[in-house]
Order: structure tokens, then sequence, then C-alpha cells
């Protein structure tokens, strides 16, 4: 049963750091992430697990760009009748934001001893939902390739974070393991977030043509392709970027030079593992065969600075998941924009 809890929509805005250290890597670094680069950034944040008498490291990441704030832990307000895992709300500057343990969330039992734990809060922004998240340590930022991102593929131990909850694991020194976690759930869990999946559409306002729907969630394409669908249009679908340029292959194979005719739109997601949404876009609009077919980017980064890079890779729109009659209009208004610009 999900729990239901407030929603806190906000105004997007830079991200800050209460650390100094990932306030000045993150905004005033040397090397900025460029768009197309295949690359993202990660807080490396760690949860320690105590297991038969013995302190172990678990190793953590998220998206920067997810990443508001990272404060030490806030005085909170307890919530009654809620999951043991959410340990309260606090306000911050105006806001009140729930706060989840992650060792619990993570079914994960806490070391009292052996260790010594940093506890921070990490503040991330989820299609312009604040929820807090409170790790043992927060340790630094790394940039990492989505190449060397691989899916979680393993099977979930007894007791432990099962693979739906991490969207891909990567290695890093001393051959080391580091997770990437699907935070998202959580919100969804809570009940905070639920997409809005019901719009009207007509016969005679359905378009003709196929579409493309990349994203590594398959909720998610599932969710866009329905969409599509009722649109009138027929999915492909691809779970990361290169999937999507063996498809367009695949559809430049079908049509020939007909393909920008046939195919009406494509809809990304911006993480995924093997190749990001942005270098995805940025290939194809430096193909001649491919350029003209307008990509809709569709994303729960719901932050500007993810909006102008997506601009940067040749977007022709950003969407944050997901309301089906926002979605709706807007496709809508890229593919008539789009057949207009071909006649």
């Amino acid at each position: 049963m999900r729990a239901k809890l407030f929603c806190c929509r906000i105004r997007p805005a830079k991200v800050e750091f209460a650390q100094n250290e990932f306030e000045r890597t993150l905004m005033f670094g040397d090397n900025v992430l460029k768009t197309g680069s295949n690359e993202m950034e990660l807080v490396d944040f760690r949860i320690f697990k105590k297991a038969e008498n013995k302190v172990y490291e678990g190793i953590y990441g998220v998206n920067v760009a997810k990443v508001r704030e990272i404060i030490k832990m806030p005085n909170l307000t307890e919530l009654p009748g809620v999951p043991e895992y959410i340990e309260g709300i606090f306000d911050l500057r105006g806001v009140v934001i729930p706060v989840i343990n992650l060792a619990r969330w993570m079914n994960i039992i806490e070391p009292t001893e052996g260790v010594v734990i940093k506890p921070r809060v990490i503040i991330a922004e989820f299609s312009g939902i604040l929820i807090g998240f409170i790790v043992h340590e927060a340790k630094r930022i790394r940039r990492i390739n989505w190449k060397d991102i691989e899916p979680a593929n393993f099977a979930a131990g007894a007791g432990t974070l099962d693979k739906g909850k991490i969207t891909g694991v990567t290695r890093i020194e001393n051959d080391e393991v580091l997770l990437i976690l699907d935070l998202e759930s959580i919100v969804e869990e809570l009940g905070i977030y639920s997409p809005k999946i019901e719009f009207d559409v007509t016969d005679d306002q359905k378009i003709k043509g196929a579409a493309l729907v990349l994203d590594d969630s398959s909720t998610a394409r599932k969710l866009v392709k329905d969409a599509l669908e009722k649109m009138g249009l027929s999915v492909v679908e691809a779970k990361n970027g290169v999937e999507g340029l063996e498809r367009m292959e695949e559809l430049y194979q079908r049509y020939g030079d007909n393909l920008t005719k046939e195919l009406r739109v494509i809809l990304s997601d911006i993480e995924m593992p093997q190749m990001d949404g942005y270098r995805f876009a940025s290939t194809i609009k430096n193909d001649d065969r491919f350029k003209d077919v307008p990509v809709v980017f569709n994303s729960s980064l719901s932050n500007e600075f993810s909006e102008v890079k997506s601009k940067e890779a040749g977007g022709a729109a950003y969407l944050t998941k997901f309301d089906a009659g926002v979605f709706y209009q807007e496709v809508l208004k890229v593919i008539e924009a789009h057949s207009k610009s071909a006649k």
C-alpha cells in the first residue's frame, strides 16, 4: 500500500551545496560538463551496513543534476502514520521537505559502532518535487561516461536492495562497484507524484506516421508509448542511445529518404546507460539522414541547466515527466512545426 504524502513543487533554481568542496567543484570547476560528451556527474555517497558482526561500506551515487544541495542533519518533525523510513519533515527556506532514511528504505541494518558516520541530507529534485535523503557520508563528485554504466542485471539478495531500485552500476577505483540508485521510485512509493495519463483525442486529431521512444525504464516507455499510440502514431522503442541509433538505421533501411516524413518525432529520456539522450540527439543531428527529425526530451530532471543542455543537443522541446495533456499539446506543436518547415 502506498503512503500518501504532501507534494512540494518548486521553481527551478541553481544547485547549491552546503559543503564547500561540492559547491566549488560543481559551480566553478575547470572542466564544465559539455553537452553531447556522454558523461554524467554523480554525487558519491556512502551507506554503512552491519552484517554478521562486520561493517560493510556501500558505495552509491545520484546524478548531480538532480541534487539541489547537501546539508547537515536538520531538526526534524516526526509524522504519524507514515512508513518508518520517513524520518520526518523540516522547513528549508520556506519549503517543507520530507526526509527519507535511505538505509531504512534499503532494509539495511545501520551499525552503531565500528565506523564514524557523518550524516548528511541530500536534497534532490524530481519533476519539480523536493525530497531529502539521509546518507551516512557524502564523499565526492565523480564524472563517469555513460558507456561505463551497465544496467542492473543481477539478482536481488534476500532482505537487501532489489535491482528495480538501481538504475545502473559502474566500476570505480580498486575494482569497487558503485550503484546508481533510483531515488525517484521512493517518490512513486510515497504517492507524492502520480503521472497524469488521461487526455482526449478525436479521430480527426490523430496523426499518421511513426515515433521513436528512448528510455531505460520500461514503465516510462510504456507511459510515453501509450500516449503516442493514442495520438495515432506507431511506436518503435529503444532502451538507450545505442539502441536508439540502431533503431534509426533500421528505420532508414525501411523508409530511405522518406524517413523524415514517416518518422514524425523522437521522444528521448536523458539518463540512460551506454549512451545518454544528449549524446544520442547530438549524434543524429550531425547525420544528414536524421538531422531533420525533431527530438523531444522527456525527463525528470526539472532544472534550468538540463533544459539549456537539451537545446544545445538539438532538442525541439523539453518536458518533465509526465502530464499526458501537456505531453500531447507539446508533441503536437513540435510535429506541426516540423511539418510546416518540411514543406
